[in-house]
């Protein structure tokens, strides 16, 4: 965060302790990062520079999903899909007491959180940031079925057994040198995260064609996690869509920029 003092906050929504961190003064910008990970680990991972966000007159709040890194949650799968993570998100909003529309950024499963907030709450949001679109729609079904057959290796193995097996997946070029992270939901919660990913999708495409919020969207090639076909399709759906594509690790260094221009058009 730079020279950005930072303070943790605390918020209590449907039985789950949510941590969060404000930095910043300015317009605000949430951001809900991808599944397994949380802040701390995106932070040692070092692919996402907040900096430019903050320098250029933000507040930017960024907090723990349900279950993810210091953020309690129970083993309920319900809880862990889209929709559900979506209305922490709108939870959060309203114990900040936001009364304009924030900016919004979500990486992955985050994406998907953000999307199905916006839907939603369209009210709640001005501009959109999503990375990392996560597998959809026509392709989300192979992901469903690894992800359950995922959960069942956790519960009759163990989690280390399902982290060994993840090891041996290709991983992007563009972050081939990015260490890996333990999970970071517990191992009892753990299953019940996989099953609710399992039962996500994105918002329906005609949902989607009616939301008139801008949305930046960027996105890296070679991710079957995260395939172009998900960012391409967002694009070409969303109305009001700029979509970008790094190929490069030295691309991705970037975003952070990118997505402060885009948030503050004044200043580009």
């Amino acid at each position: 965060m730079g020279s950005h003092a930072v303070t943790e906050g605390l918020f209590r929504h449907r039985g789950a302790d949510l941590v969060y961190e404000d930095a910043g003064e300015g317009p605000l910008v949430v951001y809900a990062h991808g599944g397994f990970v949380s802040r701390a680990v995106e932070d040692r991972m070092g692919l996402f520079d907040w900096t430019p966000v903050l320098d250029s007159g933000r507040r930017l709040v960024r907090y723990d999903a349900r279950a993810h890194g210091r953020s309690t949650g129970d083993p309920v799968d319900a809880d862990y899909t889209y929709p559900s993570l979506a209305d922490d998100l709108l939870g959060l909003l309203g114990h900040l007491g936001v009364t304009r529309p924030a900016d919004a950024v979500g990486a992955s499963m985050g994406c998907g959180t953000v999307l199905h907030a916006a839907v939603r709450a369209p009210g709640r949001f001005s501009r959109l940031v999503l990375l990392l679109p996560p597998t959809a729609w026509a392709t989300r079904e192979a992901y469903a079925r690894t992800s359950l057959a995922s959960a069942g290796v956790v519960e009759r193995d163990g989690a280390d057994a399902w982290i060994a097996a993840r090891q041996d997946r290709p991983r992007p070029a563009v972050v081939a040198d990015v260490p890996a992270f333990p999970p970071t939901p517990p191992e009892r919660v753990l299953p019940s995260v996989l099953r609710g990913l399992a039962a996500s999708d994105l918002p329906a495409p005609a949902a989607l064609a009616a939301l008139r919020r801008p949305a930046l969207i960027l996105a890296w090639a070679d991710d079957p996690g995260h395939p172009l076909s998900t960012a391409e399709a967002l694009a070409d759906t969303l109305p009001r869509a700029d979509l970008h594509v790094s190929r490069t690790r030295a691309d991705v260094g970037t975003w952070g920029l990118r997505i402060a221009e885009y948030l503050n058009p004044t200043r580009a």
